[in-house]
């Protein structure tokens, strides 16, 4: 078994009664375990799936509680684990305090933030509520859980956090973009703050994710060839190995990680071409985003 460093604790205030106590069992307490958000599907499930065969114990986190519920007992029937299902939309505050609560209640030993979908709105709209839900999502739920995980893994000096990014965070677009942004800077220096401590950060950048989504829904795009597409557990495995030897930055496959060394060091106007091109394409509905649709990882 992959067993790990880590655990946690803390919270972002919410009223007794909103706040929901996990109840784990004698097995659990002396068992690794990890919280995933957008864990009911796409690189979440994927996780889930592979920290499960590792041995660990799970807290699985998605908005959906039939979608949930069916990959709660899919994991715990194939990996004889335990799986505590938590659902929550991560885009509303409230829920977000419930699950920062989690980690006051019990160790976590592992924390992967994937909770989140492909907000591509037009940055000139006067409609707003999307990009507003996306950043609640993406941006404070990744901030107020990374948080709380990283202060109470500090008391006990183990412990790891992956952040999902895009490699649409390498190239100025769109509010989704601008967003990965983030997530790349907030995990950079939160691994900065933590240099010393035991406790690992890491933010993994995803580029086209074949995942089981993907193919169910029939959005296999043709367009895009097949190289392009990198394989779901080939991201987890490199996730799961750069935390753990405290690598900050991990973007999966040698070419995708070329791709991101020239849109970081090459001619300036080249990400800004490449901008150009993906929104045209968005425009014509032709392409999605590198790691979107995933309107069920929220």
């Amino acid at each position: 078994m992959d067993g790990p460093p880590g655990t946690a604790r803390r919270a972002v205030r919410c009223a007794p009664a909103e706040r929901q106590s996990l109840r784990f069992s004698a097995r659990l307490e002396n068992m690794p375990t990890a919280l995933v958000t957008g864990g009911s599907s796409g690189i979440g499930y994927a996780f889930a799936t592979e920290l499960a065969r590792r041995g660990y114990d799970l807290v699985l986190v998605a908005r959906d509680p039939h979608r949930l519920g069916s990959a709660a007992r899919a994991v715990r029937n194939k990996f004889g684990v335990q799986v505590h299902e938590l659902s929550a939309d991560l885009s509303d505050h409230n829920d977000i305090a419930r699950v920062e609560q989690v980690f006051t209640d019990r160790p976590i030993d592992l924390l992967v933030n994937d909770a989140g979908f492909a907000a591509h709105d037009d940055l000139l709209s006067d409609d707003w509520s999307g990009q507003v839900r996306a950043l609640d999502l993406m941006c404070l739920a990744v901030l107020v859980l990374s948080g709380a995980a990283a202060r109470e893994m500090v008391k006990r000096g183990r412990g790891e956090i992956i952040n999902i990014s895009s490699m649409n965070s390498l190239i100025p677009a769109d509010n989704y973009a601008a967003i990965k942004a983030w997530v790349n800077s907030y995990t950079e220096g939160l691994a900065a703050r933590l240099d010393g401590t035991g406790v690992h950060a890491n933010v993994t950048i995803t580029a086209w994710v074949k995942t089981e989504f993907h193919a169910a829904a029939g959005l296999d795009r043709p367009r895009i060839p097949d190289w392009v597409w990198v394989p779901v557990k080939s991201v987890v495995r490199l996730a799961l190995a750069d935390v753990r030897r405290g690598k900050v930055r991990s973007v999966p496959t040698l070419r995708w990680r070329f791709a991101a060394w020239v849109l970081q060091h090459g001619p300036l106007a080249l990400p800004r071409r490449v901008s150009h091109w993906v929104q045209s394409e968005h425009d014509n509905n032709r392409i999605g985003g590198p790691d979107e649709p995933r309107p069920e990882d929220v």
